[in-house]
């Protein structure tokens, strides 16, 4: 058996399904392009049936970074797949999606359980084996790499399992999908189901791919993962920052890192540039919005931060007394250049460049200018603070409403008010000035007073990004707006829209605030403007 494990990285399609997590094709394309330089084996580019949007930016994946040009070849070429469900439709939309790369997979998959199978499905066992049968041999039919998943294996009948699983293999499968759909099994379970799979699935042989896809319900996907993967998984799905449905998915850096740093115990390896799991984490969280909680493993900002005594004491003494693996090998920098305000452009290039920001120098020249800004009100400019520069200044999404000034009283002798002042999609500068119970809320009613879209804000988080009086703040929000589109019964309005996250950075936390929420409402407003109704083989579904 081989020793090597595939990266299966689905961030684009099954973490881009988490609430808020939304991202816009140009944004899917460069994390998709740095996953490719991250080397991840497989790339899950989107779910192309779902909507025209999202078979192109899977489309237009597969043909930039799936197939690139001689000479700008990243180094390896990864797989690039589409999700589809067991239908002839499906399936050619994935295949449509994804032909152009060089590698390409379509992935389909049905239920298997009797609660999906009689409640979802309605459909009977023979039913579903005959189902798995004819698509896998329809996908087959178009693609030679075949992935075949039977949704909630975790609560499914090993048996019945086995059964459907042969069925796919017969068909033309090249890797068999276990998911644990809902989160529901522990390590043991699941390892034992894998071990089960291997031994008892009619025509498993050397050429058909394990694989494991694990939810974290009950904080057990990496677990799960690692289970599966040492009773005989060779491909693990993964998400970057373990976003996904409900409690997201299995982190790609928790399990890579796993493997790495217990190689004595694994015997396992991947083809995973592990110093750029820091930086992709940050694009990640700063494309979809969702901030990474201080204390998640790998990536986490507290990670590699040590504030009780005894742990400092230990630290000085031989940092293996509390560190497992060093912070180089995650990307996490550990020099600790100071810059300010008397620092020229060429130290700025240098550390960027440390970080692994690659900037032209139009790009420079913006960053130089934002940087000198933050440096006149803060004494010390941190790695923490470029990030986040760096985050506000390029990776926001295409500006329809952009922040020209802000001013805010506030305090308790009177009510707090705010004066915005936006430029619009057509280069006109718009004022207005409300009234709120607190600054950032008269701000966001000033806001919605120009963009006039309607919304609701669903979420507020504001955090110092470094310590001290003149740290950088950093706001991240989702809103989720009223869509006004109707289905195909036009008497049936659908109330609301999908979620969308903004992010802002600034040393003044009204601003970060008011970033953050022209930012998501900048991807609402975009989104609105490409709503429209599809009819899927399931009904209705409301995409942008």
């Amino acid at each position: 058996m081989s020793n090597y494990i595939k990266i299966f990285d689905t961030t684009l399609r099954d973490g881009e399904q988490s609430p808020g997590a939304t991202m816009t094709s140009a944004e899917k394309l460069e994390v998709a392009r740095n996953l490719a330089r991250l080397g991840v084996d497989i790339i899950e580019a989107g779910f192309p049936a779902a909507s025209p949007d999202d078979l192109e930016a899977v489309r237009r994946i597969a043909d930039e970074v799936g197939n690139p040009p001689i000479g700008e070849e990243q180094a390896k070429v990864p797989v690039i797949c589409g999700l589809a469900r067991a239908t002839r439709g499906d399936i050619a939309k994935a295949w449509e999606a994804v032909k152009g790369a060089r590698h390409p997979r379509i992935h389909t998959f049905l239920a298997t359980s009797e609660i999906h199978m009689k409640h979802k499905l309605d459909m009977d066992r023979e039913q579903v084996a005959g189902r798995v049968r004819e698509m896998v041999a329809y996908a087959r039919s178009l693609c030679a790499d075949v992935e075949f998943s039977p949704e909630d294996a975790g609560r499914s009948d090993p048996e019945f399992l086995y059964l459907v699983l042969g069925a796919a293999i017969e068909a033309g499968a090249t890797t068999l999908n276990i998911p644990d759909t809902v989160g529901y099994t522990t390590p043991e379970e699941f390892g034992g189901l894998i071990a089960g799979i291997i031994k008892k699935t009619p025509g498993m042989r050397e050429g058909i791919t394990v694989s494991v896809h694990t939810h974290d319900d009950l904080g057990l996907a990496t677990a799960n993962a690692l289970a599966g993967i040492r009773a005989g998984a060779r491909q693990a799905e993964v998400t970057v920052n373990g976003i996904g449905e409900r409690a997201g998915n299995t982190s790609l850096e928790e399990v890579v890192m796993a493997l790495r740093t217990r190689h004595p115990v694994f015997g396992l390896e991947t083809g995973i540039d592990t110093t750029q799991l820091a930086r992709l984490s940050r694009l990640v969280s700063n494309y979809t919005g969702i901030p990474v909680q201080p204390n998640k493993a790998i990536v986490g900002a507290n990670a590699f931060a040590h504030e009780a005594g005894i742990h400092q004491d230990g630290m000085l003494k031989h940092n293996q007394t509390y560190e497992i693996m060093r912070p180089e090998d995650v990307g996490v920098s550990q020099t600790n250049l100071v810059l300010g305000k008397h620092s020229g452009r060429h130290a700025l290039r240098a550390r960027l460049a440390e970080m692994g920001h690659a900037l032209d120098e139009v790009e420079l020249d913006q960053a130089f200018t934002r940087f000198k800004a933050l440096a006149d009100r803060k004494k010390v400019i941190t790695d923490a603070d470029l990030e986040a520069l760096i985050a506000d200044e390029f990776y926001q999404p295409l500006s329809v409403y952009s922040l020209e000034g802000l001013q805010v009283t506030c305090g308790t002798m009177g009510m707090p008010t705010a004066t915005v002042r936006l430029k619009g999609p057509d280069g006109r500068v718009q004022t207005q000035v409300a009234m709120g119970t607190g600054p950032v809320d008269a701000t966001y009613k000033a806001i919605n007073a120009i963009v006039d879209t309607p919304n609701t804000l669903l979420e507020f988080n504001i955090h110092a990004i470094t310590e001290g009086i003149d740290a950088l703040g950093e706001v991240t929000v989702r809103v989720q707006g009223k869509n006004g589109q109707q289905t195909m019964d036009a008497q049936k309005e659908l109330p609301y829209s999908r979620i969308y996250g903004g992010h802002g950075a600034d040393t003044d936390i009204i601003v970060a605030s008011a970033k953050a929420y022209i930012n998501a409402l900048n991807k609402l407003v975009i989104s609105q403007t490409r709503m429209q109704t599809v009819q899927t083989d399931f009904g209705v579904m409301l995409v942008g």
